[in-house]
């Protein structure tokens, strides 16, 4: 790999580190802990979120109409979620150990945990419970499309591809049959896939 693009992923990596530092200190402002998945406020603060929470009926009444009409939509989303999360689970149990790809941790990707913030009324949990699911499943697909494509094809592309996964930046450059072949080399020796 080229020395500049290793020393600016070094970079993002430290700056991603940062971040999550930065971020972790929050949760002593806001006076929580997390143990075995489970997020704890301090009871004062528990208390505080529920006096803000909006109540049911005053939340559907304050709702706009666009809104309540198009929600059958959004959560109809469920069912082509369920059937890619089950595709993944058995495309993983399948392929990968075939393949001698180290499977993806679920857990890692779908976080649920709004639900535990006293503020939110139920609906509003739910949307929290719906989006944790969806976005976290969708990374979750991405890195297993990644490290799919690790083995498959670990080849960059020619144009500029808008945040790509991290395995990426490891690639092959573009129009490089040689480090291609040396790469399948390395990895399968005498055989390719």
């Amino acid at each position: 790999m080229n020395e500049r693009i290793e020393l600016l992923l070094r970079k993002i990596n430290d700056l991603q580190d940062e971040l999550h530092l930065e971020m972790a200190q929050l949760a002593t402002r806001f006076r929580y802990t997390v143990e075995k998945r489970r997020v704890i406020f301090e009871q004062d603060v528990a208390a505080y979120h529920r006096r803000l929470r909006q109540n049911v009926w005053q939340f559907i009444l304050n709702a706009h109409l666009p809104i309540l009409l198009v929600s059958p939509f959004i959560y109809s989303m469920i069912i082509p979620l369920v059937l890619l999360d089950l595709s993944l689970t058995v495309y993983q149990i399948v392929c990968f150990p075939v393949y001698g790809i180290k499977k993806v941790p679920r857990g890692a990707f779908i976080v649920i945990d709004r639900h535990y913030l006293h503020y939110l009324n139920i609906f509003e949990r739910f949307n929290c419970v719906f989006c944790g699911y969806a976005n976290g499943l969708i990374a979750y697909a991405r890195e297993i499309g990644a490290r799919t494509e690790n083995y498959w094809c670990p080849i960059k592309h020619a144009r500029r591809i808008r945040e790509a996964h991290l395995l990426y930046a490891e690639f092959e450059e573009y129009g490089d049959a040689e480090g291609y072949r040396a790469r399948l080399k390395r990895l399968y020796g005498e055989k390719t896939p």
